[in-house]
């Protein structure tokens, strides 16, 4: 299914930062689930229960990668089925390439690996869309794709 990404409406950063907050609660859940053999094996090899994984540690780092990974399979999956999330859903916002058509599984992963650097620079990316004349960010311009807002469904 194509769309005409020109005359779709774009939406206001805001419901972007709506949307990434939303889906910040599955993913926290995803996380701590994640974290549960990390933290038995760190404690198997530390030999003891009282003890935290340490900052910095090559455990930590997996643990990081490991959950990174997790929220971006969620990301690409639902992305490429169907072009939302779970939080853009209430939001009406959908992923598309540039040409409204449905984007391809590696312009998505490029989507969150920029998007992911994006946040780590204490959200420029995101911020960026406000100046933009076309209000995109950066991970839209790297990937080629856009978010839209669909239309509200008429009641009946």
């Amino acid at each position: 299914m194509e769309f005409d990404v020109q005359s779709r409406t774009r939406p206001w950063i805001g419901w972007r930062l709506f949307a990434l907050f939303y889906d910040l609660w599955p993913m926290a859940a995803a996380w701590m689930l994640i974290a549960i053999p990390f933290v038995l094996i760190d404690a198997a090899i530390a030999g003891t229960t009282r003890h935290n994984i340490g900052p910095f540690s090559a455990m930590q780092w997996l643990l990081w990668l490991a959950c990174w990974g997790t929220t971006g399979a969620y990301a690409v999956l639902s992305w490429s089925r169907g072009g939302q999330t779970l939080g853009m859903r209430p939001w009406r916002l959908r992923v598309l390439a540039s040409d409204g058509s449905a984007p391809t599984r590696a312009a998505l992963i490029r989507r969150y690996v920029v998007g992911t650097i994006s946040l780590l620079a204490a959200g420029l990316g995101f911020w960026w869309a406000w100046w933009d004349r076309d209000r995109l960010t950066w991970h839209d311009r790297a990937s080629g794709t856009r978010i839209v807002r669909d239309e509200k469904r008429p009641k009946g």
